[in-house]
């Protein structure tokens, strides 16, 4: 990866496209942001798998995630909170919080975080009728 000065931020690019980074939200996406997402989103992608895998069928699947942050120490990322709400037809719970379990221990940015940012995983489960 290269990364370069481009006005107000840092730019890279890969396959995909370009990626504005800056500390101004006006200029590109803040580093916390990106940290954020390549944790909830690495999450999602494993959890989706080992659903898929399992053949459990659900219709859709959301992740908000919340961000504690620590203003005396560099604003530091301290906390991640993961809420999955999982919609679907015959959902069982106690199922996907097992397999929620499985992907945290999967995701390779969860795991690359352990032990210097907590991250906390809660799961909802909406039962959807036909």
């Amino acid at each position: 990866m290269e990364f370069y000065i481009k006005g107000e931020g840092i730019r890279t690019s890969f396959e995909y496209g370009e990626l504005d980074i800056s500390g101004d939200e006006a200029y590109g996406f803040r580093p916390y942001q990106l940290m954020t997402s390549s944790i909830a989103g690495c999450s999602l992608s494993v959890y989706r798998k080992i659903l898929d895998k399992q053949r459990i069928d659900y219709e859709d699947i959301i992740v908000r995630a919340d961000v504690e942050r620590n203003a005396e120490e560099a604003n530091r990322i301290e906390k991640i909170s993961l809420h999955f709400v999982v919609k679907g037809y015959r959902l069982n719970q106690d199922k996907l919080l097992k397999n929620l379990d499985i992907s945290s221990n999967n995701c390779s940015m969860v795991q690359s975080v352990k032990d210097s940012i907590e991250i906390e995983e809660t799961l909802e489960c909406i039962q959807l009728s036909r």
